[in-house]
């Protein structure tokens, strides 16, 4: 019985200090990240772009849908910040409100190419063989295919609207997600702690989940991170040829889609969406760079 506890007490006291190292790791990171300059200017803005868009009634009087044609075209004024647009709608309000479309779509977006991308490049990494020559001929396949050429031609296939948008572009973007998860996995996986993991009799899906992933979540941060940036032009540009978010829905790209035919003759409906998409797709870029530069060993001092 003594034995037997002062193994347990041993196991705990393990798993203790594995608990606190990880800790003092993430707390390390942090550190880093804050002396990033650029990092916390782009997570800044992307706090201050999310607190807009989910709070959006409170920063603005007018409903985004409501039109007032007596007001169209309306330069920025104190009563209108960006102005109104071609039916005499609030800019402003369009703007904040569509940035929850725009924020929507592309996490959405992002959430489900990583987990298509997570798990196919897991299975090819770590089990190699055919499998992975199979995973991998597939992947170059669709990676023959442009981007957003691919986007666009699902899109057209699936038809409008958020869910479908979003879609259409995270089949397009899985093809990044895998090959990444897939170069990380096969550097770790014949690892130490994997034979252990072998050695004791783990399953290949605990070893995967449990010992794997874990140690490829510095290169799966800053991927998703940037992705995010790239799934917004990619909805914005999807919108704007008439392909994604349809109207009277407030989004980025819809909003300059409906401006495009005034471009010439009123410089605010489509200087300020562009502006909203700048500044959101530069700060994620921003932040993608400081984790990238937080996460990485080498610049710990």
């Amino acid at each position: 019985m003594l034995f037997i506890a002062k193994v347990e007490r041993e196991r705990l006291e393990r798993d203790l200090a594995e608990i606190s190292k990880k800790k003092s790791q993430w707390r390390d990171i942090w550190i880093r990240f804050t002396r990033n300059k650029l990092g916390m200017v782009g997570l800044v803005i992307i706090v201050i772009l999310v607190i807009l868009t989910v709070f959006a009634p409170f920063f603005t009087k007018y409903d985004p849908s409501v039109q007032n044609p007596t007001e169209k075209f309306a330069y920025p004024s104190a009563e209108h910040i960006m102005g109104t647009d071609n039916l005499g709608r609030d800019l402003w309000t369009r703007l904040i409100y569509g940035g929850r479309v725009s924020l929507m779509v592309s996490l959405a977006a992002t959430a489900m190419a990583a987990t298509i991308g997570i798990t196919l490049g897991a299975v090819a990494g770590y089990f190699g063989g055919i499998i992975d020559l199979v995973l991998t001929r597939l992947l170059d396949i669709i990676m023959a295919i442009p981007q957003l050429l691919l986007a666009v031609s699902i899109a057209a296939a699936l038809g409008t609207g958020p869910f479908n948008t979003a879609l259409s572009i995270s089949i397009s973007s899985v093809p990044g997600s895998m090959r990444i998860l897939r170069s990380t996995v096969l550097a770790v996986r014949n690892n130490d702690f994997v034979e252990a993991a072998r050695a004791t009799g783990s399953g290949h899906a605990r070893i995967i989940f449990k010992e794997v992933l874990p140690n490829t979540i510095a290169p799966l941060l800053v991927n998703l991170t940037l992705s995010i940036g790239g799934c917004i032009m990619a909805i914005s540009g999807l919108s704007f040829i008439g392909l994604g978010v349809q109207p009277p829905t407030a989004e980025w790209g819809s909003i300059m889609n409906s401006a495009r035919q005034y471009i010439r003759d009123f410089w605010p409906i489509v200087l300020f969406p562009a502006i909203f998409i700048f500044l959101t797709v530069f700060s994620v870029n921003l932040l993608g760079d400081g984790l990238r530069d937080a996460l990485d060993p080498r610049l710990k001092d």
